[in-house]
């Protein structure tokens, strides 16, 4: 598939959005309704609920770390802090904003894999428009096409160590976790989830 022009270099293909992977999965997946719409938040400034974690590996252990949270303003700003953390097997990074939405990136040489956790977010924020951009899956202005917690991007990103999409798709479509509660689960699952609490509790101050 290719990546439109404006994507920052190295987008991998894969991409799906949530109802379509429930299509072809006989409907396992479905789309869930958002108690309330997040309102109309266009300007990029970072609010106190908003976080940046990144995740490496130094020798044979995961290690976590906060990032400033101005980069959850910007996904180029965000892939390049993620490329510039020397790390063994790539660096995975987290953003959540604004209690609404969470980001998943993962950098791997050249490759760049990236998870939205709800599309509808794009109306009002702009790291979830850009991460639709970088994808080249339309933002739509319906208002009645935005009344869905609808997860975008690459649905596999993490199944290489042990996060399956169906998983990763329930956990994108529970309403009862915030965004930082969602990272730390997937963290979890993914065995270094001591690090990314740390790194939250840090991000996300007492």
């Amino acid at each position: 598939m290719p990546v439109a022009p404006a994507s920052p270099p190295g987008i991998s293909a894969p991409v799906a959005l949530i109802g379509h992977f429930a299509a072809g999965t006989g409907g396992h997946l479905t789309a869930f309704h958002r108690a309330e719409h997040a309102g109309e938040m266009t300007m990029a400034d970072v609010g106190e609920a908003d976080f940046a974690v990144i995740v490496f590996r130094e020798e044979d252990r995961w290690e976590a770390d906060a990032l400033p949270a101005v980069v959850t303003a910007d996904l180029n700003d965000f892939i390049q802090a993620l490329r510039r953390q020397p790390s063994m097997g790539g660096t995975i990074g987290f953003a959540g904003v604004d209690d609404f939405f969470f980001v998943a990136i993962r950098v791997l040489g050249d490759d760049v894999s990236l998870f939205l956790s709800d599309l509808t977010a794009a109306a009002d924020y702009p790291l979830a428009r850009q991460v639709l951009e970088a994808l080249d899956i339309p933002v739509t202005s319906d208002d009645e096409e935005l009344d869905q917690v609808l997860p975008a991007g690459d649905m596999s990103i993490f199944a290489d160590l042990g996060l399956e999409e169906m998983e990763l798709g329930a956990i994108s479509a529970d309403l009862d976790l915030y965004p930082e509660d969602a990272v730390a689960h997937i963290a979890e699952r993914l065995r270094f989830g001591d690090a990314v609490e740390r790194a939250l509790d840090i991000a996300l101050g007492p």
